[in-house]
């Protein structure tokens, strides 16, 4: 009885967090984030040095110890164009889904995004890219299968006794706006290096399920930022060091790491994948996997390091990446190719 009597406690406090102003609802986020490119950056649309599209997959399984699992699952994909229209420049177009489910009460989110951004030559060695994307979020809850203090008898949760929950709506939905950018040097053939910002949810969009004379809650803007490095070292390794640091209200989350790849083939057709990255005062996330002709397939594993692996077992979260990316064949015109560092 005290178990699931904490499990209701906890569907509570999620809830509350979802639709109490200001809001603190956990965004949506990987450990991978450098694998789901469109929704750290708009300005990463397009931006895939030698080439010309790609499409991936995410999909993420975390607190499976503490009440319902959270997943979080996405499907996105971008591509160059107008290469042979712009002076050492492209633009890129792109387009995401993203769905996330937890909780007792069913609670799920929809997102769908479409992203364009630009990106210019500056000399030989650097490149300085600007996007911004437009989503639609619809978010719904099923009110029916929650608990709420006051229904407590003393014995158990009583669901005949009125809530008194002042909830207007079981969905509410809003659009969207983020915007980005990007810069790059490409030092030599052995280094390169990358910087960029965001600013998601810059319309500060209403999310709430109650009337707005009861609460206008709405979402704080996201700000995020990003720097990371690739290094060739001996023409078998690349190293890719890099930081993200992303703040929402007065919610912090700072991730840092390296994911490095080892070349098995010896044309960089095959290649072996480890990583390691601690998110602060959270977990630390091993991570491996497999490349073959440029389809990528990465798992990672959050080992909870906080004080909620009393309660998860240091259960955090597993996620599984897949990223393909291409060149599409010769036609007439050009494409503009970057320096970048490969096997």
């Amino acid at each position: 009885m005290r178990q699931n009597r904490l499990r209701k406690v906890l569907c509570i406090g999620v809830l509350a967090v979802l639709t109490a102003g200001p809001s603190y609802a956990q965004d949506l986020h990987f450990s991978q984030y450098f694998h789901s490119p469109l929704l750290i950056n708009p300005a990463n649309t397009g931006f895939n040095p030698d080439y010309d599209y790609r499409i991936g997959g995410n999909y993420r399984n975390q607190w499976a110890n503490v009440g319902n699992p959270y997943r979080t699952m996405s499907a996105w994909g971008d591509v160059k164009v107008f290469a042979n229209r712009f002076e050492n420049g492209w633009m890129g177009i792109g387009a995401a889904l993203y769905k996330d489910a937890a909780g007792s009460g069913n609670l799920n989110r929809t997102s769908g995004y479409a992203s364009v951004a630009y990106h210019q030559m500056l000399g030989y060695n650097s490149l300085l890219s600007g996007g911004f994307s437009l989503g639609f979020t619809s978010k719904r809850v099923d009110i029916s299968k929650l608990s709420f203090d006051n229904q407590w008898n003393g014995k158990f949760f009583d669901v005949t006794i009125p809530s008194n929950e002042p909830f207007a709506y079981s969905q509410t939905s809003y659009l969207d706006l983020q915007v980005g950018l990007n810069y790059a040097y490409f030092a030599s053939e052995n280094v390169y290096l990358n910087a960029g910002v965001s600013i998601m949810h810059v319309n500060r969009p209403r999310e709430s399920f109650f009337d707005p004379s009861v609460s206008d809650d709405r979402l704080y803007r996201r700000y995020t930022a990003f720097v990371n490095s690739n290094i060739k070292l001996q023409d078998t390794w690349i190293l890719n060091p890099n930081i993200y640091v992303s703040k929402m209200g007065n919610a912090w989350e700072t991730v840092v790491g390296f994911n490095a790849n080892r070349d098995l083939s010896g044309d960089g057709s095959k290649q072996l994948i480890l990583g390691l990255y601690y998110r602060a005062k959270d977990a630390l996330v091993p991570m491996a996997g497999y490349e073959i002709n440029d389809l990528r397939i990465t798992l990672s594993y959050d080992a909870t390091v906080s004080t909620l692996n009393s309660f998860n077992g240091t259960r955090g979260a597993y996620e599984l990446s897949i990223v393909k990316s291409g060149v599409f064949p010769s036609t007439s015109g050009r494409s503009v190719r970057c320096p970048t560092v490969r096997f």
